[in-house]
């Protein structure tokens, strides 16, 4: 399933909370009710980013050398 580019614009807002402290671990609604979070890894959300990236053509093409010749 093709990721969209909602997915990635939510994607890459967590990313930038995770990265910056933003994120919350435990919310309080208004009824009192708690939520705990756990931690977000970085580094599967990061991999998740590309991975939308590429599936939505937008990271850049992998650049390869010039082509050789073999005799």
């Amino acid at each position: 399933m093709a990721g969209t580019i909602e997915q990635l614009t939510d994607a890459r807002a967590s990313y930038h909370d995770l990265l910056t402290g933003k994120s919350p671990r435990v919310v309080v609604d208004q009824n009192g009710e708690r939520v705990e979070f756990t931690a977000a890894n970085s580094q599967k959300l990061y991999l998740y980013i590309q991975q939308l990236e590429r599936e939505l053509s937008l990271s850049p093409t992998r650049v390869t050398g010039p082509a050789g010749f073999l005799f």
